[in-house]
């Protein structure tokens, strides 16, 4: 098993990022390694530029987000962590792969109408071949396994179509180029929503920052930003279905779920009956408690740079050398002589 996944570095993690990917990427991390399988976790830098940004923002940003992925747990001992601009093999990879991608197969993806708008003509051409370089991402490292989220699970269904489309167009049937990568979508936690808006997902990109929690965040910003979360005046049901029609409630819950390691149902036994008076002090001291060791390593590492900058170089090196035979297979299988 070989498990590929990226992050754009574009601010600091929150409670999302955790819990719907890195919580899992470490699990992960474990599980294939103790199996004798590989995972390459790498920062999208590329993909960043896609959309309008300020350079010396994204180059902290990087470091910051680097530093955040080692006191989640990400281990470049047991994973390859990187960023994509010290392995050039992406974009080269993404534009030989330019040839077999489809106009109708771009133009359908649901996060470039999402993104673009009513403006497409203004938008960039990177925006809308961002998902062939995600394809060249998990094909050149000739990944089995890709975890995703459901708004990305269209995105890996592309990857596949273009890896099958190359193999069928330039490889023969028992010497395929490209691995087609099976997507892995995690069962729980999933998806975070916002604190001030249980309908829309917890996200960097939202103009305020008590719609979440970030993983920099202070014991004294958590509880704060808890206990103002948007809730309703009704108390906790007893069974999952009571909180139908509850989306604030729901995410709550969920959030005290999946930092416990229970299940909702258990939550509600727990607090049925009981109000957001209640239950949002107890939530508040869950995550103080569990993301502590994580906001202090993390405040530790961050003033390190050439230690961050060290380990993304020896990730880099690691994924040069893994993804070179893909790209070398790719460049004969089109007929391009190298030297």
């Amino acid at each position: 098993m070989r498990i590929v996944s990226g992050i754009q570095p574009t601010g600091n993690l929150h409670l999302g990022n955790y819990l719907g990917a890195i919580r899992n990427w470490v699990k992960m991390q474990d599980d294939v390694a103790a199996g004798g399988g590989q995972s390459l976790y790498f920062l999208a830098d590329l993909h960043a530029i896609s959309m309008p940004h300020v350079p010396a923002e994204l180059a902290d940003n990087t470091f910051e987000m680097t530093a955040a992925l080692l006191a989640c747990g990400i281990d470049p001992q047991r994973s390859v962590l990187f960023n994509q601009t010290q392995v050039p093999a992406h974009a080269e990879l993404q534009w030989l792969l330019s040839g077999t991608a489809r106009m109708g197969w771009l133009n359908r993806m649901t996060q470039w109408k999402d993104k673009a708008g009513k403006n497409r003509e203004g938008q960039s051409v990177a925006l809308f071949t961002y998902p062939v370089l995600q394809a060249a991402d998990v094909l050149l490292y000739q990944a089995t396994h890709v975890p995703v989220g459901e708004d990305q699970k269209q995105h890996l269904e592309l990857a596949r179509d273009i890896a099958q489309k190359f193999n069928n167009d330039f490889a023969s049937e028992d010497a395929p180029v490209f691995t087609l990568p099976e997507p892995i979508i995690p069962p729980e936690a999933a998806r975070i929503m916002s604190l001030r808006d249980g309908s829309a997902k917890m996200s960097k990109s939202d103009p305020s920052d008590m719609s979440r929690i970030n993983l920099t965040d202070d014991a004294d910003t958590i509880m704060a930003k808890v206990k103002k979360a948007k809730t309703d005046p009704e108390v906790l049901p007893s069974e999952k279905a009571g909180l139908d029609g509850r989306p604030e409630a729901a995410n709550l819950v969920g959030i005290y779920a999946a930092m416990a390691g229970t299940s909702v149902a258990a939550v509600l036994g727990e607090f049925q009956g009981k109000g957001f008076g209640a239950f949002k002090p107890a939530l508040g001291e869950l995550l103080v408690e569990s993301l502590a060791p994580i906001n202090a390593r993390f405040i530790q590492l961050r003033q390190d740079r050439a230690a961050l900058k060290a380990v993304l170089a020896d990730g880099a090196a690691r994924a040069r050398e893994l993804g070179a035979p893909t790209l070398a297979a790719t460049y004969a299988a089109l007929g391009l002589v190298r030297g």
